[in-house]
This record gives structure tokens, sequence and C-alpha cells, in this order.
């Protein structure tokens, strides 16, 4: 290579980014020391915004198109290199490529649970999680607030500031909506629009748009979510008397040993049931039925039960039972606290009198 070639090969006469990456958002085109040649051609494609620095500053933007590096086309980079007094010399600026395309699978989700007021559960623990989708709006100020110096900058190194944005701001917007808890899953699509709105003037900060959020999923605790499914067994077995007799009698049609011990179960039945019968013939009363545990309780994150009354009166005893806790049954809409479901068990009782009295 001659002394000429090596002197002309330090200008560069054309500037371009061809992008073969799906999260590269700003790039830096490699000058290398060399300088910039006066009237070089820049091309700026769909979907980029070039972005002039000069010392620092931030210069010209130039959006998609071809353009000659001249005074025409970057004002305010002549009039910081003062070309305006004739100077048409290679010059030294750093050249950004800002990618403005949508960036989307972009993912967020709660580290933790939200706890928020609920018309069914009164309170209730939220986990969600799902994708979104951003631009960028303003390279200017992208490059400003985010980028800084970094020659190249992808999703990932934002990807997590913007999750924890997401979920900082989610709490508030689940507070303010009013949607049952149960009823969120059908609501997906609405509730991901409104997220979206509500979130989206904060990333406007960093010079970017918050084009959508997606909600694939909000769930209840787990234990939540077992206590739900057994109040819909429940309620899908219907009337707990008629389930009992058409499994008895599935279980007779099956037959061997197991429709033996069944028929034998229900002798055993019939034949209380007509001793029953004769003591009731004769004057005297049946016993009383053992009492029936229907209470379930609400100990820390756990639901414990069901328990009868004589069993809800030893944990009062042992202090784990206060008026303050929760309690549900079959047929509340929701949980109560023990001093309004069952007032009876905290009234005041007379003590027995004391030893020798």
């Amino acid at each position: 290579m001659g002394l000429f070639d090596w002197l002309t090969g330090q200008f560069i006469d054309v500037i371009e980014w061809l992008d073969s990456s799906n999260d590269t958002m700003v790039w830096r085109f490699p000058r290398e020391g060399n300088a910039i040649k006066y009237g070089a051609k820049l091309i700026v494609r769909e979907s980029q915004v070039a972005v002039f620095v000069n010392e620092g500053e931030i210069a010209d933007v130039l959006g998609p198109g071809t353009y000659e590096l001249e005074t025409r086309n970057l004002p305010i980079l002549t009039e910081l290199q003062h070309w305006d007094h004739g100077f048409n010399s290679p010059f030294k600026a750093e050249v950004y490529f800002v990618n403005t395309k949508r960036f989307t699978d972009l993912k967020w989700g709660t580290r933790n649970p939200i706890m928020v007021r609920d018309k069914e559960f009164d309170m209730v623990r939220l986990r969600a999680f799902g994708t979104y989708e951003i631009r960028v709006e303003d390279p200017a100020r992208f490059l400003r607030e985010i980028v800084g110096t970094d020659g190249h900058f992808t999703t990932d190194e934002i990807d997590d500031q913007l999750s924890n944005l997401i979920v900082s701001k989610l709490a508030v917007v689940l507070g303010q909506d009013d949607t049952p808890a149960l009823d969120l899953a059908a609501n997906y699509e609405r509730f991901g629009e409104y997220i979206t709105q509500a979130i989206a003037p904060y990333f406007k900060e960093y010079g970017l748009e918050l084009t959508k959020i997606l909600v694939e999923n909000i769930s209840l605790p787990p234990e939540v979510e077992k206590a739900l499914d057994a109040r819909s067994s429940r309620a899908i077995s219907g009337d707990l008397d008629a389930h009992l007799k058409y499994r008895t009698a599935e279980a007779m049609d099956k037959g061997g040993a197991m429709s033996e011990m069944v028929g034998m179960g229900l002798g055993m039945a019939m034949g209380q049931q007509m001793g029953g019968q004769m003591l009731s013939a004769a004057g005297t009363p049946p016993p009383p039925p053992p009492p029936k545990a229907q209470w379930y309780v609400a100990l820390g994150e756990r639901t414990l039960g069901p328990f009868d009354d004589t069993q809800l009166r030893h944990m009062i005893q042992e202090g784990s039972l206060t008026p303050l806790t929760y309690l549900w049954k079959e047929g509340f809409e929701g949980w109560k606290i023990a001093r309004e479901a069952r007032k009876d068990l905290f009234e005041a009782q007379t003590p027995p009198p004391p030893p020798g009295a």
C-alpha cells in the first residue's frame, strides 16, 4: 500500500449500520480515531436514527434516508465545528445508530406476591407475569438517560430495570382496580391495556414508548387455590348424601370382595337404623349425633380444618384461635373474623367455684 492510499484510508466516506441481531438498541459506528470526510455518505435505513455526538454533546439527529454530510443537513454540527466560516476539512464526531423498531417478548413478573384488597377474599396476595413491548421514541433522551457512552447497547441491559418498573407500578394499578381476583382471568386483555396506559408515562422519562403489556397469568397463593379446589369439588358433588349413595351402588355393581364389604356396611347401617327406630318407639330417644366438623381456620398462610365446636374451643384455650382469626364454612361468601362468625365462643362465661369452696 502506498503512502497516498494510506492517507486516503484515514478518512471515512461511508457510514451505515446493517443490524443482524434482534436485541441491539444502540450501536456506535467504529470510527477508531479516523476522521469523517466532509461530504461523506450517510445511509440511515428504515427503523433507524443516526445521532451525531460532537465532543460529548448531542448534535444532529437524522432519520431514514441517504445524506451527504455537509452544512446543509448538519446545522447543529456546522455551528459546533464553525463550518459556516468555510471550513470543509474532515472532522471527528461520534455517530450512534438507534434502532427504533419494536422490541417484543420482553419478560416481566412479580418476584414476591402483591397484597391487595378483594371483594370476595377481603385481602389476597397475587402473583403475575407476562410480556411487554417497547420502542425508542426519543433517541436523544434515550442516549442521555440510559445509554451514555455504551457503544453496543442491548435489551438485556435495561430489561431488568423496565421489568422492575412495571412490577412497582402494578401494585398501584391493582389497588385502584376493583375487579375481583376470580374474574381477572376473564379480563386479561382489558387489564393489560389498562396497565399499559397507567405505566406508559414512566417509560417516556427514558425516551421509550411502552407499546403493549400482555398479562399471561395472575395467580392466587397455593393455599388459597387449594381451598378453592376443595370448595369447587364440593360444589360439583352436589348433594353429599346422594353422591355417597351413587358411589355405594357403583361399588356394589363391580362385585367381588368390595361388594361384600359394602353389603356388610349397608347391613350394619340398616341394623343401626332399625335399632334407633325401636328405641324411639319404646320412648327412649336415640343418642344425639356427633358434632359436625364444618369450620376452616386461616393461620398465617395455611388453611386448616374442618373443625367442630369442641375443637374450636380447645384452640381458643391454647391461644391459637383469637377473636381476630379468620373463619370460613360452606355458605359464607368470604372469610370472617372469629368474633363475628362465632360470637358465642367468645362470650364471657362464669368461671367454676374455686377448690374447697
